[in-house]
């Protein structure tokens, strides 16, 4: 069969061009929602009487059964076919005869593709949600186990004041709440159809395409034709959404590689989510958070080339924005990837309590309550900084920690110490003292717990509802 577009060329495509600018090879993931928006475009078809309701039946038989070849693997894509567009097309007439050729009826492949892409994206974003409040179940479990344990907190990685190790992974939980808030935000532009635009200038047909966006369950339609085959912010704003997700997966990344490491021993990674070495037989390597690190390059680097892509092209459709396709289905695997390792990985990760409670106990960070301490005695902060500053360095000249100083080594840098200063130091009373709200304090941290998993409640709810919706 001839081209479906030839009947103005004297000439056969040349062949290098046809395989540079055909997009097959990979478009082909569209298939489904491909199929999806053509039995609603001759739905609307068959509606407003612009197709015969014979003619749409078959064409919807059709449309079936070419779904039910791809299904089982029996349609072969052609590249000489460009796209995944014109290859269903091609097997639909092939089932069907020339009536399929009345499939294509007020619309064009510009806002066909578009109307592809919001489909696939939908379903997308609900399941990234659903998939980030597994994650944050995962880490809200583990904090629910360490409501008493106590490991350094730190800035610039050096250590900074003790805090609950809840209280660490909370902060990833509420992370992950941004996210997900960001894929909520984000569903409002997605849950728009592009279809009825044409090819830029909308078509002389009688469509009707609130029915089609009805059918489609899509929430509203694009006001203006132009910008609905040439807006890809809906795919740019996925991509920045999802390279904010791998930011915090590759933060958390790094402190699993950190913690897990002989020089911290804070936490242990089952053995399902780490490999070994091909020479040195004791090593257990983190490889699942490390490559979740570098693989956040991938995702940012799918997000600047979209962006340069979409930078200086004119209205309406141009060739360039067949580019929009790759780098979101690869960054759609590789988050996919990253989050379905990430739960279980979460949910086995074994917390070493006794390491984490020996660092806190062998180093000064609960230096800054010996100055609250003061202040409250009635000492000027800089000052009462000062004078921790001088007991802090007598202690490292001496080999000793807070807790070691008598209270005369204690009254040698201030007389306004007492006994009181062994209770105010110890790791548990220097955690709970932060008792404000957002503070690691336990009571704070049990209460941020519940309101997270109030709000992982609203958020598995919303994934079902909007799951239903996006099918």
């Amino acid at each position: 069969m001839s081209k479906l577009w030839g009947g103005r060329f004297t000439k056969q495509t040349n062949q290098l061009v046809e395989e540079y600018t055909a997009s097959i090879t990979f478009d082909k993931e569209l298939a489904e929602e491909d199929i999806q928006g053509s039995l609603a475009h001759v739905t609307m078809l068959g509606h407003c009487g612009i197709l015969p309701s014979e003619d749409v039946e078959t064409i919807k038989e059709g449309l079936l059964k070419v779904r039910g070849r791809i299904q089982r693997g029996e349609l072969e894509f052609a590249i000489a076919d460009e796209d995944i567009h014109m290859n269903i097309e091609k097997a639909l007439m092939e089932e069907i005869g020339p009536v399929g050729g009345k499939l294509h009826t007020g619309r064009s492949r510009n806002d066909q593709v578009a109307t592809d892409m919001h489909l696939y994206l939908r379903k997308r974003v609900v399941e990234f949600a659903e998939l980030l409040s597994k994650l944050q179940a995962a880490l809200i479990g583990q904090a629910k186990a360490n409501l008493d344990t106590i490991v350094p907190g730190y800035t610039h990685l050096q250590r900074a004041q003790p805090i609950l190790f809840a209280h660490h992974l909370m902060a990833y939980v509420s992370m992950f709440g941004r996210d997900i808030e960001r894929l909520q935000d984000s569903y409002k532009r997605i849950d728009a159809l592009p279809l009825g635009a044409g090819a830029l200038a909308g078509t002389t047909f009688a469509i009707d395409r609130q029915y089609t966006a009805k059918l489609l369950n899509f929430g509203r339609v694009y006001e203006n034709s132009l910008d609905a085959v040439s807006d890809r912010d809906f795919i740019v704003e996925f991509l920045a959404g999802a390279s904010l997700i791998m930011a915090h997966l590759s933060r958390l990344s790094e402190e699993l590689i950190l913690w897990s490491s002989t020089e911290f021993q804070f936490v242990e990674l089952d053995d399902a989510f780490c490999t070994g070495s091909s020479i040195m037989p004791q090593k257990k390597n983190p490889d699942v958070p490390e490559l979740v690190r570098g693989k956040t390059g991938r995702v940012y680097g799918n997000l600047v080339g979209l962006l340069t892509v979409l930078k200086s092209l004119p209205l309406a459709y141009n060739k360039d924005m067949q580019e929009d396709k790759e780098g979101m289905f690869d960054t759609v695997r590789t988050l996919q990837g990253a989050l379905q390792l990430f739960v279980p990985m979460i949910e086995t990760m074994k917390v070493r309590k006794d390491k984490m409670r020996r660092a806190v106990d062998q180093d000064f960070s609960n230096a800054t309550d010996i100055a609250d301490f003061l202040v409250g005695k009635g000492l000027p902060f800089r000052q009462a900084h000062e004078v921790i500053g001088r007991t802090v360095l007598y202690c490292i000249e001496n080999g000793k920690f807070l807790l070691d100083l008598t209270l005369d080594e204690f009254k040698q840098f201030s007389q306004l110490f007492d006994e009181r200063i062994y209770d105010v130091l110890q790791p548990q009373n220097v955690v709970n003292a932060r008792n404000v709200y957002g503070g690691t304090a336990a009571p704070q941290v049990a209460a941020a717990i519940e309101r997270a998993e109030a709000e992982l409640a609203r958020t598995q709810a919303w994934a079902a509802e909007y799951a239903e919706r996006s099918k």
